[in-house]
């Protein structure tokens, strides 16, 4: 854990490397320590149809939730959730700088008792990413 997810809204789509920018959420939230590498997961999502503020189609948006097994501390989740977001923070400034762009961030605890998993993604991961 955790899940990494990104809504956006389409206009970004050639004006910012989404790709690269889940990388480096990845990067922020494997470097916080409160996360092991091998459950952090992150994916972005467009959303093809918005309306911001006034409306003007030029706004755009990030909205990032991070979700993760409940259990841990306040200060590891304070740590985490400021490390994800100055990390989008510094990668979206040069934008932020030029054009209308709201970014937000999330935390999201999930409930034990009513998730499941599985997964097989550790037998093909080096040992030290366990």
């Amino acid at each position: 854990m955790p899940h990494i997810i990104l809504e956006y809204s389409a206009n970004l789509e050639g004006r910012l490397d989404m790709a690269a920018l889940c990388h480096v959420l990845k990067d922020a939230a494997a470097a916080t320590g409160v996360f092991p590498p091998a459950g952090i997961r992150v994916r972005a999502h467009v959303a093809d149809h918005v309306v911001i503020a006034d409306g003007d189609p030029g706004h755009a948006f990030i909205d990032i939730t991070l979700r993760l097994a409940s259990g841990r501390e306040a200060a590891a989740k304070a740590h985490a959730t400021d490390a994800v977001f100055d990390a989008a923070r510094d990668f979206t400034s040069d934008l932020m700088a030029s054009a209308s762009l709201m970014l937000s961030l999330e935390l999201r605890e999930i409930d034990p008792e009513y998730s499941r998993k599985a997964s097989s993604i550790r037998d093909y991961l080096p040992p030290e990413m366990h």
